[in-house]
């Protein structure tokens, strides 16, 4: 009884933790087309931001080949007040130029997976392999709602739980 009981534990434990779906990525990005400023329309819950609004990002390209990210937001209960962030980003392997890395506090870099990007570089779904993080950006700092439940729909396909996603209010002059 006591083995079933073990063996049914880790199959639960390695089962979930190998049940996750690798997110896929697109499979070409053109630095030159996307760089520039994102608004971020939606997002999951990230500490960082957690008391922002009107958030933007954006990409400078460096002529070492790498990314200026610059992040920005304005505090929710002070709209007056802003906050920013400055990182860094590269492709680590130019055979997957949509699997970034960002690092914005040395040591550390995260995940910046370009998930979907539409043709004309309007708007993105951007994600990490963790599942932990995922963004909805766009040049304009409003989405169509068919658009936004297309993005989200997508998201899911590729593995991500949006039951906790956060509509960004893009509200601010």
């Amino acid at each position: 009884m006591k083995r079933s009981v073990s063996l049914l534990i880790i199959a639960l434990v390695f089962g979930s933790a190998y049940s996750q779906k690798v997110p896929v990525v697109v499979s070409a990005v053109d630095l030159n087309r996307y760089k520039g400023t994102w608004h971020e329309i939606a997002r999951l819950p990230f500490f960082f931001e957690k008391k922002l609004k009107c958030v933007t990002a954006t990409y400078t390209l460096r002529k070492d080949g790498k990314i200026t990210v610059l992040n920005k937001g304005f505090y929710i209960t002070d709209p007056q007040k802003s906050t920013s962030s400055e990182g860094v980003a590269w492709i680590p392997d130019k055979n997957s130029p949509a699997k970034l890395k960002v690092q914005f506090f040395w040591p550390f870099s995260g995940d910046y997976w370009i998930l979907f990007l539409e043709k004309d570089y309007n708007y993105v779904l951007v994600g990490d392999p963790s599942h932990k993080y995922l963004w909805i950006l766009a040049r304009e700092k409003e989405m169509d709602e068919t658009t936004y439940r297309m993005l989200l729909q997508k998201a899911v396909d590729n593995g991500y739980n949006i039951k906790h996603i956060i509509r960004v209010a893009q509200d601010c002059n």
